[in-house]
């Protein structure tokens, strides 16, 4: 497999390196690829340097495969570009997500859906993708009606500017600011751009990506995103009104048995679900598990995963393992 990496340098991209090395990715040509300034500096990956090159040399050399961490803009550019010469683009960005006529992915749940045909196909947002991991197997199950979601997430979401804005306020040390405010002893209840209805771009996600990905609008996602002071690992406070009504122990079977969700549920011993425990790992977590005592077939849950892992590089890597395992590139 040829595999470009598209975004090599960024947060994201280190991360997906990373991951192809961990999961012996079968990588028989590598291509890094980033923005101009970057271009001609290496990066290592499985103790060989590598050189950076630029997006024009990436689409001449046609790779099977590109995944991409570059931005919305530069996906929007390039992926038809990489399409257009036979690539498979798996995109990191939001710029295809909503596209009706782009895949939006998450293995363990739709990648049954993948064609050859399925050129750019769209990894979603990082939020989205824990919070439909534990859903899927309840909504096959009880049926979803509504379900709440409050998110508490890391300033690794937003990248490399906003963590070091987190460790110069921590150091005491006045420097670039990632956000309007503190974050350091502060909550921003602000991810991403205000939208005209008042929500955020990150809520409006949260909103519509998982009924794409469920292939179902008869359930309907209200969101409140807030970026709190953790250097990575984001967190969901989940409330799931049910059609039908639920037993807590087949619950928590229920989750226990979908690949890729742990579930850390036991409050006589402290065990629940924390970002520091999540950390570099690629399991979504769940615990808190409870019944809503003031509504009807209702649940309350507590959903931790490390948002630059399964949250985003490794969802895009499993999605290339998918590809190549079906012969679908």
């Amino acid at each position: 497999m040829r595999v470009a990496v598209v975004g090599a340098t960024g947060m994201v991209g280190e991360v997906m390196l990373k991951v192809l090395a961990e999961r012996n990715f079968p990588v028989t040509e590598l291509l890094l690829v980033a923005s101009e300034r970057s271009v001609g500096k290496t990066l290592a990956y499985k103790g060989k340097d590598y050189t950076i090159i630029g997006l024009s040399d990436a689409v001449a050399a046609q790779p099977d495969i590109a995944i991409f961490s570059a931005g919305g803009d530069t996906s929007l550019e390039w992926a038809p570009k990489f399409a257009e010469v036979g690539t498979t683009v798996i995109d990191n960005s939001s710029a295809w997500r909503m596209d009706p006529t782009k895949k939006l992915v998450v293995p363990e749940i739709n990648a049954n859906e993948l064609t050859t045909t399925d050129k750019i196909i769209a990894n979603p947002n990082c939020s989205t993708i824990q919070l439909v991991m534990a859903l899927a197997p309840l909504h096959k199950k009880y049926q979803m009606k509504r379900v709440l979601v409050s998110t508490y997430q890391s300033v690794s979401g937003t990248g490399v500017k906003a963590v070091r804005q987190l460790e110069n306020e921590i150091a005491g040390i006045q420097g670039e600011m990632a956000y309007p405010y503190p974050i350091s002893r502060n909550a921003l209840p602000h991810c991403d751009v205000f939208l005209e209805n008042g929500y955020t771009k990150e809520e409006m996600k949260l909103a519509r990506e998982p009924q794409k990905i469920l292939d179902d609008r008869t359930f309907s996602v209200s969101a409140t995103a807030v970026r709190i002071p953790t250097a990575g690992g984001h967190s969901e406070s989940v409330n799931v009104e049910f059609l039908n009504d639920f037993e807590l122990n087949e619950v928590r079977r229920l989750l226990n048995d979908t690949p890729g969700v742990t579930v850390q549920d036991n409050p006589d011993t402290n065990t629940y679900p924390m970002p520091i425990y999540a950390h570099d790992k690629d399991e979504v977590f769940v615990g808190r598990i409870r019944r809503d005592e003031t509504q009807r077939n209702t649940l309350n849950m507590w959903i931790v995963s490390d948002n630059l892992r399964k949250g985003a590089a490794t969802n895009a890597v499993q999605i290339a393992e998918y590809l190549i395992k079906n012969q679908l590139v």
